[in-house]
């Protein structure tokens, strides 16, 4: 076992740190003078990191998809730096299609890399935070997150999972110290695009991806992936982090509007939903049953 030397420092855990948002948040956190596991698929980058930061960085090569290999890797992590103090569930994938287009092995393949890749890593993760009493597992979601959209609902699906977990296990990390955030980046300059897988189109939605085309080709405007590794130190550093944390002022603004016009709704609709409910006894479907439920009640 290589126990490093350098006590005072924060140790990070980071997937996906190859490139995009993980190698901004790797970088930014060895600027902070902190140590950082990076892992990824392709090592090489990393490689590189270790070299710029000697005795900083232990580069790891993994595929989250693998239960047993991120069991293993998190155990390396642990034994070279002897704690972790900070995880950052980031590695992803994006593919695109409509949802009908969707193969099983597809399907598969987001949700094993988006949502079990995530859980795999959290489930390494938390036996370390709960013996040391500490710990910050930030979990990388999506605007996508936010609501579903044309030809992004596998990937929604993936990060609506992910949210859905991580509130669950936010809950249940708090008696023993440990903290757990989501944070939802906005439009990043990142390679998540550029190696996005996509579905074998139908004719169907032809006019829709061409509506959809006509979006996409007034160009977007995103962020260096610098100012989300910022917004990511500062809520590390918070006493009180938040259980969201909306990362660009397009994510911001579309989150209030969905949330407004899911209120609006919810308010039209009130009616319908308060008259779905109505308080009763339990009811007993066979005699023996209600002898049962008759004997409960009168002890």
């Amino acid at each position: 076992m290589h126990l490093s030397a350098d006590t005072t420092s924060r140790v990070w855990f980071i997937t996906g740190a190859s490139r995009g948002l993980g190698r901004a948040f790797a970088e930014a956190a060895l600027t902070a003078g902190d140590r950082v596991a990076v892992a990824a698929r392709t090592t090489a980058p990393l490689d590189e990191l270790a070299t710029a930061h000697p005795g900083r960085v232990l580069p790891l090569g993994l595929d989250v998809t693998d239960r047993d290999a991120v069991f293993a890797a998190v155990a390396e992590a642990v034994a070279h730096f002897g704690r972790l103090d900070i995880v950052v569930n980031n590695a992803g994938m994006l593919s695109m299609g409509m949802v009908e287009e969707f193969t099983e092995t597809e399907a598969r393949a987001q949700l094993d890399t988006n949502f079990f890749g995530a859980l795999w890593v959290s489930q390494a993760v938390m036996p370390v935070l709960r013996e040391q009493g500490s710990g910050h597992l930030v979990q990388v979601s999506s605007i996508a997150a936010l609501g579903g959209f044309p030809s992004t609902g596998l990937y929604s699906a993936s990060k609506f999972a992910l949210e859905g977990l991580s509130e669950a296990l936010a809950a249940e990390a708090a008696g023993f110290g440990a903290k757990v955030s989501i944070i939802q980046p906005g439009g990043y300059w990142t390679h998540l695009y550029t190696a996005m897988r996509n579905t074998s189109p139908l004719e169907a939605y032809a006019p829709l991806r061409e509506e959809l085309a006509k979006q996409f080709a007034e160009g977007s405007v995103d962020s260096d992936p610098k100012l989300a590794a910022a917004a990511l130190l500062k809520l590390v550093d918070s006493d009180e982090p938040p259980l969201r944390l909306l990362l660009g002022s397009m994510v911001y603004d579309l989150a209030f509007d969905i949330a407004r016009t899911r209120m609006d709704t919810w308010a039209a609709w009130e009616h319908v939903s308060r008259a779905a409910e109505q308080a009763i006894a339990a009811p007993a479907t066979t005699v023996e049953e209600a002898g049962t439920g008759l004997q409960q009640e009168t002890r």
